[in-house]
């Protein structure tokens, strides 16, 4: 496992890798942040760390990266298929954790599925911004929790123009 900085807008962030794929990005003291990691990951420039902190630049600079740094989260079978769905949530668009947990349960021919339960795996989400949980709103577009703090979703979402059409 290997770990590398990368100075935000927003603060201090942590990527963490296997070494070929992007296996984390949090900003610093977030919740969830995996306490453990600092103390036995290696710290080292790799390739994918440089193709991470390139994408996350254009991200900040207000454009849309071309591109996508090759991810690899590890997480439950229910959690991989949530934070499907919020990569393919578009730059500058927004779903809420209902509809969220209505497609999952489309997908696995259930009735319904329970938007606390999707919360829970956005929450955990473990590669922040890049596979973008700051896009998950509450039901009528409310502005609800974010690991890395409300502050930054806020901040999120205003970088990809959301918040003139969304956050009462």
């Amino acid at each position: 496992m290997y770990i590398y900085k990368y100075f935000s807008p927003l603060g201090e962030m942590t990527m963490a890798s296997d070494g070929h794929s992007l296996t984390g990005l949090w900003f610093d003291g977030q919740k969830y942040f995996p306490a453990g990691l600092i103390g036995c990951a290696e710290e080292k420039n790799l390739p994918v760390f440089d193709e991470t902190s390139r994408w996350l630049d254009i991200y900040f600079s207000g454009e849309i990266p071309d591109f996508t740094p090759d991810l690899n989260p590890a997480g439950s079978e229910f959690r991989i298929s949530v934070w499907e769905i919020l990569r393919n949530i578009p730059y500058g668009k927004t779903m809420t954790y209902g509809e969220i947990a209505a497609e999952i349960a489309q997908m696995k021919g259930l009735k319904r599925m329970s938007p606390q339960a999707v919360g829970g795996a956005v929450g955990r989400n473990p590669i922040s911004v890049i596979i973008p949980c700051h896009r998950v709103l509450g039901a009528n577009g409310k502005l609800t929790g974010y690991a890395g703090g409300v502050g930054r979703k806020l901040k999120l979402l205003e970088i990809e123009g959301i918040t003139k059409n969304c956050c009462p």
